[in-house]
């Protein structure tokens, strides 16, 4: 049985940019472990496991079902520990967690901003009319109003990149010597931008930048294979 990972997906099967699924998709990568993506566009993720899966990531290990980037992350941690950890110390869930959470509070709002209206464009017909029902009943905007110019929006993506790029002043990565799951965590968030903007607006001699570039080339350049939206 092929491992199988459910990958959120635009109208285009290849355009591939949940920032979660990329995480799951790098700690796979990490681990030396063969998985297929399987495409799944956002009225797609119920028929997975009705009545228990709302949200991708799900990964599919063999039959044992396993929801939440996450959770997939300490799953394969556990599951093959002979093989690279992706939590490089005792305490190093507990760091990742907490950068989960900073991601999500510091890094998620500037992004959403910039490209919520773009991801709208990306979907197919189905998906659009689910995705601007929810998003602008969460936002309280119109889509086209709450999508703002990059440009307005780069001075505070760069003040919530200062912590990162402060790390790497230090740092190889924000894992330490290696990559590790904190990494993939706001790796995959400036994905999602990047695969729906077509590219980041960071400076390119900007530590962040180079640490991304070094982050897309990991595991044989999975993430370089990516689809960005024209």
């Amino acid at each position: 049985m092929t491992r199988r990972l459910f990958d959120l997906c635009g109208r285009d099967r290849n355009l591939r940019f949940s920032p979660y699924c990329w995480r799951a998709k790098m700690a796979l990568a990490h681990k030396g472990l063969e998985f297929e993506t399987v495409p799944t566009p956002f009225l797609g993720v119920a028929a997975i496991e009705p009545d228990v899966v709302r949200t991708v990531p799900v990964l599919d290990d063999h039959g044992v079902r396993v929801r939440d980037s996450f959770e997939i992350a300490v799953h394969l941690e556990h599951a093959y520990p002979d093989r690279a950890p992706l939590f490089a110390a005792a305490d190093g869930i507990a760091a990742a967690r907490f950068m989960e959470s900073a991601t999500f509070a510091t890094l998620h709002p500037p992004i959403l901003r910039m490209i919520v209206k773009d991801i709208h464009d990306q979907l197919d017909d189905a998906d659009q009319a689910y995705f601007r029902e929810s998003r602008e009943s969460r936002l309280g905007l119109p889509l086209e109003e709450a999508q703002q110019d990059v440009g307005l929006v780069s001075p505070e993506l760069d003040k919530a990149l200062a912590p990162l790029r402060r790390t790497l002043e230090f740092h190889p990565w924000l894992a330490g010597e290696q990559p590790g799951f904190v990494d993939y965590i706001p790796f995959g968030t400036l994905m999602w931008l990047a695969v729906i903007h077509g590219g980041l607006p960071i400076d390119p001699d900007d530590a962040v930048a180079d640490w991304f570039g070094r982050c897309l080339d990991l595991h044989d350049g999975l993430a370089r294979g990516a689809r960005f939206a024209a």
